[in-house]
């Protein structure tokens, strides 16, 4: 077992134990260790109370000093940035969510008895070794992950563990024990209690974690129907088309899976757009299927009733208002064919924006992706032609919004117009007229077509 820990933790541990305390590294940078992982963060655990630790380093921040937590700030500036935490044991938890009360202990093992799972309840010493005392290790070896003590315990005290054992499952790749995911069932509805941003965000971090197949465990769980219950719907939904070979719902996390093969590991606002716009595009589906006298289901409508859908989802999840607008645009002008007139292209980018069509490019191509093959090749080529005629456009500098005219409201009021709405319709007026003739986006030329309608 060979365990690099960096200067800057191996530093804390010998000052804590300079002054007469104890001190590991514990939890999830052990488990990442173990597993040949880089760590993120370096969190310390020691015997040490809260303000013994201020006196023992120069540079503190009281981050979580209720729980018995300081940072520790080492180096020069910028510092880098350690959690130090007293060994602890929590009182009850009456709100599924947070301790009432936080009891110091002298024991690492109790401190390690409270954790959620024994992946994460390990803890390392540079000169003593490893302490797992629920065969956290084994565990990893397995592949398993396996609560403390009673899963339905663990739980109980804490809903959010539910979400945080299925992002672990998605992002290592690890099975859940069949009795931790027997007491998930079990407490599923205890999730009711936990604030939307913090489900918000452990949902994302399931999005974008490589085994997604894990996603629906969150529905096998009944984990769903507190995050997102219109999911649940998209996975009644058939699709009795030819374009089609999947639900809805299935459709969708097809879409993202090819959405993360295009972006690989890269994680940013942009992939987080695409990946809740490829999960939410046909969220309206349910909503909007009707069947013909054939039998061939039709989702007449749904792009528009999903932009609304979308909205109210994302307002729901504490998304921010950048997020929930551009993600609900995404799902709007989704359905886009490229074989119209490049007038009709060109009024389409006006409406998502020149910024947003690299992305929209790719959840078309993703969405194409994860329809049955019927069309594929004319689909994918329609698309092609799309990146061609965006491509001009971008290089030829082609106003597609008011604001990229070459004159302005100003220039128009001088000209003797009302200002107010009567400069809007001008602009719009002058608008539709560069739409169709691209190349005369000029203040002469458009000053003279104003001139022409007087």
């Amino acid at each position: 077992m060979n365990i690099q820990v960096p200067e800057n933790p191996v530093r804390i541990i010998h000052e804590l134990e300079e002054a007469g305390f104890e001190a590991y590294v514990v939890g999830g940078c052990v488990r990442d260790m173990l597993m040949g992982r880089t760590p993120k963060d370096w969190d310390i655990t020691t015997s040490a109370l809260p303000e013994q630790v201020k006196r023992i380093f120069p540079h503190t921040v009281d981050t979580g000093i209720e729980h018995g937590t300081v940072t520790v700030l080492m180096g020069e500036y910028p510092y880098e940035a350690y959690e130090v935490t007293t060994y602890r044991l929590d009182g009850d938890y009456q709100d599924h969510r947070h301790p009432t009360s936080v009891e110091y202990t002298p024991s690492l093992k109790e401190d390690l008895k409270r954790r959620d799972f024994t992946i994460n309840a390990m803890a390392y010493h540079p000169k003593k070794g490893l302490v797992d005392l629920f065969d956290g290790y084994g565990d990893i070896s397995r592949g398993m992950l396996r609560c403390v003590g009673e899963a339905e315990i663990r739980f109980e005290e804490d809903a959010l563990r539910m979400m945080r054992g299925i992002r672990f499952c998605a992002q290592l790749g690890f099975q859940m024990e069949s009795s931790t995911r027997e007491a998930l069932k079990k407490k599923a509805s205890s999730l009711a209690y936990v604030s939307k941003e913090r489900i918000r965000d452990e949902f994302m971090k399931i999005l974008r974690a490589p085994h997604l197949e894990c996603f629906l465990w969150l529905v096998e769980g009944g984990l769903m129907e507190w995050i997102l219950p219109e999911f649940l719907k998209m996975l009644e939904t058939p699709q009795n088309n030819p374009h089609h070979c999947h639900n809805v719902g299935i459709h969708s996390l097809k879409v993202v899976e090819h959405i993360k093969k295009v972006l690989k590991e890269r994680e940013d606002k942009e992939s987080d757009l695409l990946l809740l716009a490829g999960l939410l595009h046909d969220v309206a589906k349910p909503e909007t299927r009707t069947t013909d006298a054939r039998g061939v289901d039709h989702f007449y409508g749904h792009p528009e009733k999903g932009e609304e859908m979308a909205k109210e989802i994302l307002k729901t999840l504490k998304f921010d208002n950048d997020t929930k607008k551009k993600v609900s645009q995404l799902v709007r002008y989704h359905e886009y064919y490229y074989d119209q007139p490049k007038a009709s292209f060109r009024r389409y980018v006006g409406k998502v924006g020149k910024e947003s069509m690299p992305l929209m490019f790719c959840l078309q191509e993703a969405d194409i992706m994860g329809q049955s093959e019927y069309q594929r090749e004319d689909k994918i080529r329609r698309i092609q032609t799309g990146k061609i005629w965006y491509q001009e456009l971008v290089d030829q500098h082609t106003a597609v919004r008011v604001k990229e005219l070459a004159v302005t409201g100003k220039e128009i009021l001088e000209l003797g117009y009302t200002q107010g709405p009567e400069i809007g319709a001008c602009l719009q007026k002058l608008l539709e007229y560069v739409m169709e003739h691209p190349d005369r986006n000029t203040k002469e030329e458009l000053l003279r077509q104003l001139q022409r309608e007087e």
